[in-house]
């Protein structure tokens, strides 16, 4: 009994020991974080995982540590190191397997930078600002903000819940570029509305978590712990991979092509994963954008939109009017498309990343929530929301350079050039139109960071009310 004891004592001080000469220990943060990885376990299952570490680099400064191999990073340095070294960064974790389609790794979910490269390439020209910019993507684009605005007329003095009908937007202008002629129309069809729902109103990553932590268990789950399914969606784009026309600037038509060297099954998954993307990110950011815009603090920004909207001419280049691209741009670097961590694996050997020697095989990551705020010299009162600071050509440079929106290097966001353009004509659309306010049932005393968090709002509503300006 004696010897298990000091066996015991002996194991866990070489465990211990382990830990207090790893290279990570000199990192800063919580002191139970070098040797265990339940703290932040715990913080992905509460969904509390992109705030806790904020917090912790705000006390702790930009490296920090969250378990005995993970490191969170927040510098310009760091994110060029990981994101962009070597051609296109580190290679991802496993985490991203919980983003398979049709358990099909796609290009997103691939994990080795090399593979996902050569995928990238048949994506490249579609996801191009000159196919975006065309005249059928563009079309489909400008009749979804039309109907859109009808739906806001339809509405007249009434509130609308604006978090409904901005994805039922995002989904179909990201159909219609994937699949016309056959692009839902959601803001119409009840049929297609209900895929919207599908997409849009679940939780499921906390579960999917389980399968990634526990995969031995898995096959024993029971069907409360699994995420939820989506069998109108998957029947839609399986669909949708049949239909032989296509227009010819889709991203189907490139995909079905015989030179890509993709099985209609891959095909298939890869348009299920852009078009769970496209809602989400432009869905969200739009919803926080116009959240923003209708506080009473910031009806003075709205007023700067709408002077440039209505003074500009209508053939005036999207991309040409400077404070709505402010305002989109404040938009994205307060309430970033992905907010989260985007881990990565050390390479062998192991990097210096801001000045800490990181082993092999540790996962590193930056999180542009946090990025977008640890940088006070870069952006002064980083919570506030003001998109006037994106118009001092002083200090434009660092801007940019800290603006992680969209990530950086190969594995940077591909659809970022078709989401700006659905930016773009919505709110020129409906900007230039109508004025909106914060509906007087949502509860005045909620502060925007009880009411939206990361652009999805608490409770997944969001209502305001659209008036006509003459």
């Amino acid at each position: 009994m004696l010897s298990l004891w000091v066996g015991a004592i002996l194991f866990i001080g070489y465990f211990l020991g382990c830990r207090l000469v790893s290279p990570i220990s000199k990192v800063p943060g919580p002191w139970y974080t070098r040797y265990t990885s339940l703290w932040i376990k715990y913080q992905e299952f509460t969904a509390n995982r992109r705030e806790s570490i904020h917090h912790l680099h705000k006390k702790y400064g930009p490296v920090v540590c969250l378990g005995p191999n993970e490191i969170s990073f927040t510098s310009l340095d760091a994110i060029k190191e990981i994101y962009s070294s070597g051609g296109s960064g580190y290679d991802k974790t496993e985490f991203y397997t919980l983003f398979r389609q049709f358990k099909i790794r796609t290009m997103f979910s691939t994990l080795r930078k090399d593979e996902h490269s050569k995928r990238k390439r048949i994506f490249a020209e579609r996801y191009a600002m000159t196919n975006v910019m065309k005249e059928g993507p563009l079309t489909g684009i400008n009749e979804r903000a039309q109907a859109f605005v009808s739906r806001i007329a339809e509405a007249g003095k009434r509130s609308i819940d604006v978090y409904v009908l901005l994805h039922c937007y995002a989904v179909d202008c990201v159909t219609h570029f994937m699949f016309s002629p056959g692009g839902l129309k959601s803001l119409n069809i009840e049929q297609d509305f209900e895929i919207m729902q599908e997409l849009t109103y679940h939780q499921s990553l906390q579960k999917s978590l389980l399968e990634y932590y526990l995969p031995t268990l898995e096959p024993y789950f029971p069907n409360f712990l699994r995420p939820r399914t989506s069998p109108k969606t998957n029947q839609y784009v399986l669909d949708m991979v049949a239909q032989s026309e296509l227009g010819n600037f889709t991203l189907l038509e490139k995909l079905k092509r015989k030179d890509t060297g993709l099985e209609l099954m891959q095909a298939a998954a890869e348009c299920k994963d852009h078009m769970a993307a496209g809602i989400d990110t432009t869905g969200d950011g739009l919803c926080f954008l116009m959240w923003e815009l209708s506080q009473p603090e910031n009806l003075i920004y709205q007023q700067k939109l709408r002077a440039e909207l209505k003074s500009a001419s209508p053939d005036a280049p999207l991309d040409s009017l400077p404070y709505l691209e402010a305002v989109i741009k404040e938009t994205l670097r307060c309430s970033p498309p992905i907010p989260m961590s985007l881990p990565r694996y050390v390479p062998d050997g192991g990097r210096i990343i801001h000045g800490y020697f990181i082993p092999a095989h540790a996962i590193v990551s930056c999180q542009p929530y946090t990025v977008h705020r640890a940088h006070e010299e870069v952006f002064p009162e980083p919570d506030r929301f003001y998109p006037d600071r994106w118009l001092d050509e002083e200090g434009a440079a660092e801007r940019n350079r800290h603006f992680f929106a969209f990530a950086i290097g190969g594995r940077g966001c591909t659809g970022k050039n078709l989401a700006l353009v659905e930016m773009r004509i919505l709110l020129r659309e409906v900007y230039s139109r109508f004025q909106t306010t914060v509906a007087p049932e949502m509860d005045a005393s909620m502060a925007l960071d009880d009411q939206i968090i990361s652009a999805r709002p608490k409770g997944q509503m969001c209502k305001l009310v659209f008036t006509p300006i003459e």
